[in-house]
């Protein structure tokens, strides 16, 4: 997860413009600033070489503070402008707690207060609540969280404009709250490995690109620059049901109430969902896959599954094997990046570039024509792009051919 690496790997995913995440931490902000020369306003690329890669300046950081007598753990997203702003923050949050320790700190700070902080660094900060839904670390977290932006941040919740999905929620689940209509909602991948950036992403239309320019779509939401999000399909993130993943329970928002949010295999309190606390927000019924009557104003989003878990799926095989790994790098080869093959291919391309059950499953995942075992207390949700019974078709042709 080096500067280089992560550069290689945006141009294989189709991504222009990439978070550097961690500027808090000393050594990586370091090699931020030995590695990345300016390269539009705000933006930064690598020194060495021509690369058409972007960076924008970006942090997680996990503030860990009591409130209103309740425990809150909160994880909240920073993007700044310039490396003297970061100086700036670093040498603020440097005096709270140790920096050195993690790439995402651990701070006994109140989110309001690191917005106070960030702000005062530099306006041009941009604030989020990261993974907004998840039960442990979030704004909403079932676990720790707060019921409204307003009551987590106080008078610093007009600075907030925008929230991050995660993996778990889409934009249609955060519509329901009629209190989020005037928040972006913002998607970006928690990469953990090269290889898992662009899960999801932002797609921007902009006059010129710069720092400004992207921060200031976001902020105004205008349809014109901000066109659309791509998601995972939220049932496959690790916390979309409720559930026990010790005694292997897994349970809709429905069957929690049955049992009154009680394992009923060990009688310990479940783990409560994302789709479950949503449920409990929501102020408006669920919207239907046609996203009809959204919000007014609200960015449209496109649901996908990463390349490679769709060959895997297509293929019958682990995602990390040598067949999928092959048929990557060939597909790849032959279209330029990832986001190409997931949005624009047409199925003719893809059926001259591709094995024709890869073809298949792609046009099958950009349609929604997928089913997911739900996931729930860490574990991820399981997506099925074809039945058992086309399965055994498919292997027959092969065997056949």
């Amino acid at each position: 997860m080096d500067l280089e690496n992560l550069d290689k790997w945006a141009k294989i995913k189709g991504i222009k413009v990439l978070g550097t995440g961690d500027f808090t931490h000393p050594e990586w902000f370091k090699s931020l600033k030995e590695k990345l020369k300016s390269a539009e306003a705000g933006l930064f690329q690598l020194k060495s070489g021509n690369s058409e890669t972007r960076f924008i300046l970006t942090a997680e950081i996990s503030c860990i503070y009591s409130k209103n007598n309740r425990v809150r753990k909160i994880h909240i997203i920073v993007f700044a402008p310039s490396f003297e702003a970061v100086d700036n923050i670093n040498a603020r949050l440097g005096w709270i707690g140790n920096l050195k320790s993690d790439g995402r700190p651990i701070l006994g700070l109140d989110a309001k207060e690191l917005a106070k902080i960030v702000l005062g660094a530099s306006e041009d900060c941009l604030v989020v609540p990261a993974h907004a839904w998840t039960p442990w670390f979030s704004v909403f977290g079932s676990k720790s969280g707060f019921n409204s932006i307003e009551e987590c941040f106080e008078d610093y919740s007009k600075y907030i404009y925008a929230i991050e999905t995660g993996l778990s929620s889409d934009p249609a689940m955060n519509w329901r709250l009629s209190a989020l209509d005037k928040i972006a909602l913002i998607s970006n991948s928690d990469a953990h490995s090269p290889s898992k950036i662009g899960r999801e992403a932002n797609v921007f239309d902009l006059p010129f690109l710069s720092y400004d320019s992207i921060i200031t779509a976001i902020k105004t939401k205008d349809p014109q620059n901000f066109l659309h999000t791509i998601e995972f399909f939220p049932e496959e993130g690790k916390y979309h049901y409720d559930g026990h993943r010790s005694c292997e329970i897994v349970l809709s928002p429905e069957e929690s109430k049955k049992y009154n949010n009680i394992c009923p295999t060990c009688g310990k309190p479940l783990t409560i969902g994302v789709m479950n606390r949503v449920e409990e927000l929501a102020d408006r019924p669920a919207f239907d896959k046609s996203s009809a009557g959204k919000p007014q104003n609200a960015v449209s989003f496109k649901s996908l599954v990463p390349l490679g878990e769709i060959i895997a799926e297509s293929l019958g095989v682990g995602v990390a094997s040598k067949q999928v790994q092959k048929e990557y790098k060939n597909i790849i080869k032959n279209f330029g990046n990832e986001f190409k093959i997931l949005l624009d291919a047409t199925r003719q391309e893809l059926e001259s570039a591709a094995l024709p059950e890869i073809a298949e499953g792609i046009i099958r995942v950009r349609e929604g024509r997928v089913s997911i075992e739900p996931g729930y207390d860490g574990v991820y949700g399981k997506v099925m792009i074809f039945s058992q019974s086309e399965r055994k078709d498919i292997l027959k042709q092969k065997t056949l051919f």
